[in-house]
């Protein structure tokens, strides 16, 4: 893998994995389309673990927050544990079929654009249909929570945006924009960081060590591209998510669908 192939794979990981267009849909057109390989276990590693690291770097006082909640008493300890116990809740949908049914996802819809493009569209639909809802003051509630995270189960399937998926969901469940927002982004923080270990674990087995293609070069410019645009994606759709402005991403994930359904013909 190149220097500039590690930076675009870097940067459309970034800037896809918080914009409701879908990253792994996107990775699968960047390797059509450019010829580009992803790298690698270690490429994919780094780059998961950058994006997960600029959500982190966006959200540190709502975690610092929430991590001294956990040990307090009073109403700061109950609102804390509360939260806590709905991203928990939000996890299990995304754990069984992760563990289950991913990998088995991934290896039958590696590289079918079709199948990319079909799913590029429900999400263009689902934004739209969220798009038409009013603006809401409801909270996540333990319900809303499981349904959240059926939605992120969901899209598992590359094409299908986690954040679109998410937050369209919780805004047709009547939960305030902002609070969509910083919970759709919250909760996937253990999904990637559970995810990243597991494939750090896999990266430990020699037989996989000797398939990598990405240089330590590589691999810096990659992590580097995926956390400077993931910090500014992330901080970008929540602006939009409060200025209720998701028409330009729908209109987009339904052109690229078209393209991708175009391009596998």
């Amino acid at each position: 893998m190149s220097a500039l192939e590690a930076f675009l794979l870097g940067l459309v990981q970034g800037l896809t994995e918080f914009l409701p267009v879908s990253s792994s849909g996107h990775l699968e057109l960047a390797k059509a389309v450019l010829g580009v390989d992803e790298g690698g276990l270690a490429f994919s590693v780094v780059v998961h673990g950058a994006t997960a690291l600029s959500t982190v770097v966006v959200f540190r006082k709502d975690i610092a927050r929430l991590a001294m909640g956990l040990f307090s008493s009073g109403e700061q300890g109950s609102v804390a544990r509360g939260f806590s116990w709905l991203i928990l809740l939000s996890m299990v949908p995304v754990g069984v079929v992760g563990l289950l049914f991913k990998d088995d996802i991934e290896s039958r819809l590696d590289g079918h654009l079709g199948a990319v493009g079909v799913a590029l569209m429900l999400t263009a639909f689902l934004l739209f249909w969220a798009q038409r809802r009013g603006r809401s003051v409801g909270r996540v509630g333990a319900m809303e929570a499981i349904l959240i995270g059926c939605a992120q189960a969901v899209a598992v399937m590359p094409g299908i945006s986690r954040s679109g998926a998410t937050i369209s969901t919780a805004l047709l469940l009547g939960v305030d924009r902002e609070e969509a927002a910083r919970f759709s982004f919250l909760m996937v923080l253990p999904p990637i960081f559970g995810a990243t270990l597991l494939e750090v674990k896999d990266l430990m087995d020699p037989a996989v060590q000797g398939g990598q293609s990405a240089s330590v070069l590589s691999l810096s410019i990659g992590a580097f591209a995926a956390f400077v645009s993931g910090w500014w994606a992330c901080r970008t759709m929540m602006a939009l998510v409060k200025r209720n402005g998701f028409n330009g991403f729908a209109v987009y994930c339904a052109a690229v669908g078209l393209a991708a359904l175009i391009l596998s013909t």
